[in-house]
């Protein structure tokens, strides 16, 4: 019995490598499905024989709580892009003129328009799967991604290696798109937006059940760690990913040089509507991978790789109104509304108009037919009207001199381009403020969704952003949707998150210009938040990656009465920075060349190089002679062996942390 189990297991493998890796079925689906059936059967007669990489256990695991987060081992980095075909030719001069070649040999890969997710192989077996997310940590979606049928379970190959990080892109076809479409619309169920939309949203389904009955498929296109293999281009990377039963777009250019990359990317372009999925560009890479690592990287995106990204695509209908928002930091935004319209298979309702300047420069009127794109495939945006169809009923938009939220008036800077509510009470800036501070990158609190938040602020039960800390269970119990099991979760999501980590309150508080990357540097580079709000505009520029205008939003937000005492309630109601800081040293590295290489436990790789920069060291990407240290983490890749080999000294991370406080290590490997 166990013999033809393992035989079905291996014949369906096959058949799945086949249709999904090749696209070559060699059976039809009918006996395909009595296979899976015949398995399926004697699985459920010998459960004791059941294993973790059976066909079968695609859809096994139960409707999860939530998803937990994975770290990457290596950042999985987001790509500059390229919109017109100069850029990419002065992307080819700086990687050039950094080798000191002549010429460079690219691999030229379409630019699905999915979700980037890791996968991970332990000795051939599927262990782990996240979703991108910050590019440091994603979220954990190992058992939605068992369902996704072109994911291999096991590697078909006899000695697979020890570890194989896989990144790449879940997607789902157009035609399959299309039929599910149809099938919602005949169900009087509203169609899914776009394929991107519909890929993310099914690989973030808490039943993977619900993932199973979606048609996702998956293409890699890159490697995080590796041991047990030795690749040294991308070219034999994607050679090697089929062979092993990983799927990989087989519709890819080797290009000796940028001009034949070019004549793809134009190929591309011309058959774009043919392709069997949405692309939205050509991805550009350096085939050779030790010349990657030369190249390096620079803030979050690679020096050498490239989004070359297609024009965007238009269409036409009507501008209907033209309302205006506030946001949290007070500004009045002019917002689009266009009869429905569908652009690269996305109903498009709305779109900013960014400031009134903006609309008297396009000419706008309500009622005008404009000319409405996708800005980069993604961000709604209007063009311009079609000022040879008016007739006259068309009307010019004003912007207001009173705040559309609360009635305060506005005020426009001289120089400046938007108007401003400067009511801090005012409900419409509170809402975004509040929203903004609870999101996925600020504190993270879980089922504090925007609803909740409206009837929060319009009830008038939350005035400030530290209020939220001040809710009760009798409060909550009362509000729409939240009943006593509800408002228990929340109050226990807001009581964890009162424990935070520095850069995690940065993003959150708003500060003008501070992103979630600006927010991690700046948390790495001071000790406390009480020494970043003292900082000088010459300590702050002094930052990597931090410029003159960062540095100004940072001194205006901590030199504010009103911010400073927020901070003062926040620290009342409880809320405790929890993550290690580094220690200010002044320029205790100067000199000293640090390679990293493994996963550190009390940082993240980013946090461990803006602590080394911000101490006068250096982060090269490549080990060599004039390496100082070699920081050894978890799992870490040759370079142990190369360091010993060339006699450059290894640190635990107990020593790295004691080189960080000032204490130099004895220079021995």
């Amino acid at each position: 019995m166990n013999e033809e189990i393992e035989e079905l297991r291996d014949r369906i493998r096959q058949h799945d490598v086949a249709y999904y890796v090749h696209n070559r079925p060699t059976i039809t689906d009918a006996q395909y499905d009595r296979l899976f059936r015949r398995l399926t059967e004697l699985e459920a007669e010998h459960p004791e024989l059941v294993t973790p990489d059976s066909p079968t256990q695609r859809v096994g695991a139960p409707p999860a709580e939530g998803f937990g987060t994975v770290r990457h081992s290596l950042p999985m980095l987001s790509l500059a892009n390229a919109f017109d075909l100069e850029e990419l030719r002065a992307f080819d001069r700086r990687v050039t003129q950094s080798l000191g070649v002549p010429a460079v040999t690219y691999v030229a890969e379409p630019k699905l328009d999915g979700l980037s997710v890791e996968l991970v192989y332990e000795r051939g077996e599927f262990v782990r799967g996240s979703t991108r997310g910050d590019g440091e940590a994603g979220e954990d979606v190992t058992g939605n991604l068992r369902t996704v049928r072109g994911i291999p379970l096991r590697l078909a190959v006899d000695a697979p290696p020890s570890l194989l990080e896989v990144r790449g892109e879940v997607y789902v076809e157009m035609a399959a798109f299309d039929r599910l479409n149809a099938a919602r619309t005949r169900e009087g169920l509203e169609p899914f937006a776009n394929p991107r939309n519909f890929a993310a949203g099914s690989l973030r389904q808490l039943d993977p059940g619900v993932t199973a009955s979606r048609p996702l498929r998956f293409f890699a296109y890159d490697l995080g760690r590796a041991e047990g293999i030795e690749i040294d281009s991308q070219r034999r990377l994607l050679a090697y990913l089929p062979r092993v039963g990983i799927p990989a777009n087989p519709l890819h250019e080797v290009c000796h040089g940028i001009e034949p990359a070019i004549a793809f990317f134009d190929q591309l372009l011309a058959q774009r509507e043919n392709l069997p999925y949405e692309a939205d560009g050509v991805v550009v890479k350096v085939d050779d991978l030790a010349a990657r690592g030369r190249l390096g990287q620079v803030s979050r995106s690679p020096r050498w790789a490239i989004a070359a990204k297609f024009p965007a695509q238009s269409g036409i209908t009507v501008l209907r109104d033209i309302i205006v928002q506030v946001g949290r930091t007070g500004t009045l935004t002019p917002v689009a509304i266009l009869a429905p319209v569908r652009v690269r298979g996305v109903e498009i309702r709305h779109a900013t108009l960014h400031n009134e300047d903006e609309i008297a420069r396009k000419d706008l009127r309500i009622g005008d037919r404009v000319t409405v794109q996708r800005a980069g495939d993604v961000i709604p945006q209007v063009v311009g009207p079609l000022t040879a169809r008016r007739d006259g009923s068309e009307r010019r938009f004003v912007m207001p001199d009173l705040c559309p939220a609360c009635g305060h008036p506005v005020y426009r800077e001289e120089g400046a381009v938007a108007r401003r509510c400067v009511n801090l009470s005012c409900p419409a800036r509170l809402k975004e403020s509040i929203r903004h501070f609870v999101s996925r990158g600020g504190l993270d609190v879980d089922g504090f969704g925007i609803k909740l938040i409206d009837q929060l602020v319009e009830r008038g039960l939350v005035t400030r952003v530290s209020a939220i800390f001040g809710l009760d269970a009798e409060t909550l119990s009362g509000l729409e949707r939240m009943g006593p099991t509800s408002a228990a979760n929340l109050l226990a999501a807001l009581e964890r998150s009162k424990s935070v980590s520095l850069s995690r309150l940065l993003f959150a508080l708003g500060i003008p210009e501070v992103g979630e990357h600006a927010a991690r540097t700046l948390a790495a580079a001071f000790e406390t938040l009480e020494q970043l709000a003292n900082a000088s505009q010459e300590a702050l520029e002094a930052v990597h990656d931090i410029g003159p205008r960062t540095a100004d939003g940072i001194r205006a937000f901590f030199g504010d009465a009103g911010n400073r005492n927020l901070l003062a309630e926040l620290e009342a109601a409880g809320l405790r920075i929890t993550s290690p800081r580094p220690d200010a040293m002044g320029a205790s590295l100067r000199g000293l060349r640090i390679v990293l290489t493994g996963t550190l436990d009390c940082m993240t790789r980013s946090e461990a190089k803006a602590r080394i920069a911000a101490l006068g060291g250096e982060v090269p990407s490549t080990l060599s002679r004039r390496t100082s240290f070699v920081v050894v983490g978890e799992n870490p890749g040759s370079k142990v062996q190369r360091a010993h080999d060339l006699g450059v000294p290894t640190l635990s991370e107990a020593q790295f942390l004691s080189l960080l406080e000032g204490h130099v290590p004895p220079r021995a490997a």
